[in-house]
């Protein structure tokens, strides 16, 4: 860690004295791709543990997705099994607890305290562990009570789906949420570790599966050219859900993400720009219009292509783009169109628009929203007109519907 105490000047020196405080702190975490990772022969959970620290004995509690537990019914005993042949290194404080899973978790504040008080309950400290096995949600509700209890205890996520193992859980944040607001009450608090363990995979809905791959197509799209063009070669690959395939896929969707993180030059979201959310404002509000009937993956695909096609209409993506994006959602599965995009309220405003608001509230400054200059090749713009807007979504139902 780097610090700097700096006296400001003063014009006069008998009002006080002002300093400027400056300290930097390093972050950094593993992330781990696996198998099997409570094998008792897998090293990586018990060497994640006492990486920084080999010579202690560590306490750690669990806490698993009720869908995980239902599809892993000896994983609870795994864990327990794990922990006893490595007890001269670890301590399982109690028995692996599940908690319901899903998007609804965020929405319960009621369960966000009943695990705080389960920490205290069990005597978990800043030097303990909370490790949180299940998919992206749930990871963001443990990754919350980690890090508001204590003021901050080591999180380690073991993220189990697609989306989960590909995107957020390789990142900084979590959060629920609040007063009608997704993710209004959180914190950006980097894990100890995250440990991508490909078995957990295997019981997912083909549906969970496609749907993670939208975050691929999106970091490829704004980043990375390559491999946008591999995963249109790969496209049957992944539809079919061959593991190597998306073995691939995943390792290199997280690569991206973790660099944007490490040298995008905000990890904590400081700034009005969120480049990894292109697509996404029309993707929230869709979620929200659908009650979550659309998979966020589901959610965002449709809005990558809207946007695709909109980056057309405004002269920065070269003619045809939009039809290379939407021909590769298509080919790895994706339904493109919903009617709620349509959908109007009483007074007949068109609630899809909202989503531009919602979104510039979310970034708390001016609207910040990442188009395409290019297969590849991301670009920040600071309006969207409604127009282009209505044009590009008519573009989307004829390719959709023929209408």
């Amino acid at each position: 860690m780097s610090a700097q105490i700096t006296p400001l000047p003063q014009r006069d020196e008998a009002q006080g004295a002002m300093y400027l405080q400056s300290f930097a702190v390093r972050y950094e975490y593993p992330v781990c791709f696996t198998q099997h990772l409570f094998a008792r022969d897998n090293p990586v959970f018990r060497d994640t543990l006492l990486r920084r620290e080999p010579g202690r004995r560590h306490r750690f509690v669990v806490f698993i997705d009720a869908n995980v537990a239902a599809s892993f019914p000896s994983l609870v005993h795994d864990i327990a099994g794990y922990a006893g042949v490595h007890a001269e290194a670890l301590e399982l404080l109690a028995p692996a607890e599940t908690v319901p899973g899903g998007e609804p978790v965020k929405n319960d504040p009621a369960l966000l305290t009943q695990l705080q008080h389960r920490l205290v309950e069990l005597g978990v400290d800043r030097h303990a562990f909370v490790v949180g096995i299940g998919g992206g949600a749930f990871l963001d509700l443990i990754g919350f009570v980690a890090a508001s209890t204590h003021r901050g205890i080591r999180h380690i996520r073991v993220p189990t789906t697609v989306l989960a193992q590909n995107d957020s859980g390789v990142g900084v944040k979590n959060g629920i949420n609040a007063f009608g607001v997704k993710n209004l009450l959180g914190s950006f608090a980097p894990p100890f570790a995250v440990l991508n363990d490909a078995d957990f995979l295997r019981t997912l809905h083909p549906r969970d599966k496609i749907a993670g791959m939208a975050e691929a197509v999106k970091v490829a799209l704004i980043r990375d050219r390559l491999f946008f063009e591999w995963l249109e070669a790969n496209a049957q690959a992944l539809r079919e859900c061959e593991p190597a395939a998306m073995a691939r896929m995943i390792r290199r969707c997280a690569e991206l993400h973790m660099r944007q993180i490490a040298l995008g030059g905000d990890p904590f979201e400081t700034g009005s720009a969120r480049p990894l959310d292109y697509g996404h404002w029309s993707a929230h509000k869709l979620e929200a219009l659908t009650a979550h009937e659309l998979r966020h993956g589901e959610a965002v695909a449709i809005g990558l292509a809207l946007d695709a096609r909109y980056s057309v209409q405004v002269g920065m993506l070269p003619a045809g783009g939009e039809d290379r994006v939407h021909a590769l959602l298509k080919r790895l599965g994706f339904h493109l169109w919903h009617p709620a995009l349509e959908s109007r309220d009483a007074q007949g405003r068109w609630l899809l628009l909202r989503g531009l608001e919602e979104f510039r509230e979310h970034l708390g400054g001016d609207l910040t929203v990442t188009l395409l200059r290019d297969i590849g090749v991301g670009e920040e713009v600071h309006q969207m007109d409604s127009h282009e807007i209505r044009h590009a979504l008519a573009w989307l139902r004829r390719q959709e519907l023929g209408t």
